[in-house]
């Protein structure tokens, strides 16, 4: 439980937070930078009206007090001549970075139950905030019973996100065609995998929708990278932190195009929180480094491949006509086992949207509905 207070015969005026015990000053610039006035900021859109970035260093609190004796409005007065009032709840909720979605929530092979929903249920809105709550924490959604018209992809697509169209179009065909421009489009296996790792930014969501599937093979695949790499970091803290922090080189090429990026393996966001991988076996090069180095490395990244194939941490299943798998694609790793094409027809069709897209619903039906 957090708290706001006035410091008591502070010179120049002090606002403190009080959490789990612990005071912490307000700084003038902090409080200065959050007021709500609406000569401050835009009523409609939240935007400031003025540049926090341009506020003397010294800016100070002139007085503070409680507006009309009630704690539920602080009066702030500055020292470049802004007074307004402030709302204590704010500032509390505004003293915690976030984004206000759920955290993550690793997993393995024995999850359950798995995230599986029917496509018309998903017109419901409560039933979308569930699924949307599961895909963020979990980083996929299997979705049953979607329409399979052509270019039915997109309009499910449409439903989550916006869809991001790539050198390969706004949609793109999994089926066996000889001397394609991807090794997706062979009958092969497919280990687990980032897609798109070349690019900048990778996909950050891909959906693959099944429409045929007359085979006895082609089982979908994933594993999720956080499981993965809590136990490498586990087994071998150092070599986690090589592998991100190393940058290394992935490209993608053919007739018309050119494709090329250089990041390390493992993605942490700006608190150094892990986001998820940018994993290809077929596609990457790593730096030159001394043999010492290479061989550190290479143990590190060897483990993480292995720890990615162990089947502990695969999902294995089959998708059938109608059935969707969606799932973050910088931290779901995703396959497929060898089939036959001479047994029938396999076909996937693909799409990418962007990572942000069920991150802004969430939070649009969070507040909306009220549900947690």
């Amino acid at each position: 439980m957090a708290d706001i207070r006035i410091l008591e015969g502070a010179s120049p005026a002090q606002v403190v937070i009080t959490q789990n015990g612990q005071d912490t000053p307000l700084p003038a610039l902090w409080l200065r930078a959050r007021s709500q006035d609406p000569s401050q900021r835009d009523v409609t859109t939240g935007q400031r009206l003025m540049n926090p970035h341009q506020l003397p260093e010294d800016l100070h609190l002139t007085s503070a007090a409680w507006k009309d004796g009630q704690k539920d409005q602080l009066h702030l007065a500055f020292s470049d001549g802004f007074a307004g009032d402030f709302d204590p709840q704010e500032l509390i909720s505004g003293s915690v970075l976030t984004e206000e979605c759920p955290d993550p929530v690793a997993w393995r092979s024995n999850i359950s139950p798995q995230p599986v929903y029917s496509w018309p249920d998903l017109a419901d809105e409560k039933v979308l905030y569930r699924a949307l709550k599961d895909f963020i924490t979990l980083g996929f959604l299997l979705v049953h019973n979607t329409p399979t018209q052509s270019d039915s992809i997109l309009s499910i697509a449409r439903r989550f996100g916006f869809v991001r169209d790539t050198n390969f179009g706004p949609f793109f065909e999994v089926y066996s065609r000889p001397d394609s421009n991807d090794l997706a489009y062979r009958p092969v296996a497919l280990g687990p995998h980032t897609d798109n790792p070349y690019r900048t930014p990778v996909p950050g969501i891909q959906i693959l929708q099944c429409l045929q599937n007359e085979t006895s093979g082609g089982f979908s695949t994933l594993v999720d990278s956080l499981a993965v790499a809590q136990q490498l970091r586990q087994e071998n803290p150092q070599g986690f932190k090589l592998l991100s922090q190393v940058p290394i080189r992935f490209e993608y090429r053919d007739a018309t195009t050119k494709l090329v990026a250089v990041k390390p393996l493992i993605e942490l966001d700006g608190q150094g929180e892990m986001m998820g991988v940018h994993y290809s076996p077929r596609l990457d090069d790593i730096p030159l480094m001394s043999e010492a180095d290479t061989r550190l490395y290479h143990s590190a990244r060897k483990r993480f491949g292995e720890l990615f194939e162990d089947k502990a941490y695969e999902l294995h299943f089959r998708l059938e006509p109608g059935q969707l798998m969606m799932f973050d694609n910088n931290r779901v790793l995703h396959g497929r086992t060898s089939f036959n094409p001479s047994e029938g027809h396999r076909q996937l069709q693909g799409c990418y949207i962007d990572r942000d897209g069920p991150r802004s619903q969430y939070r649009v039906l969070h507040r909306k509905l009220g549900l947690d």
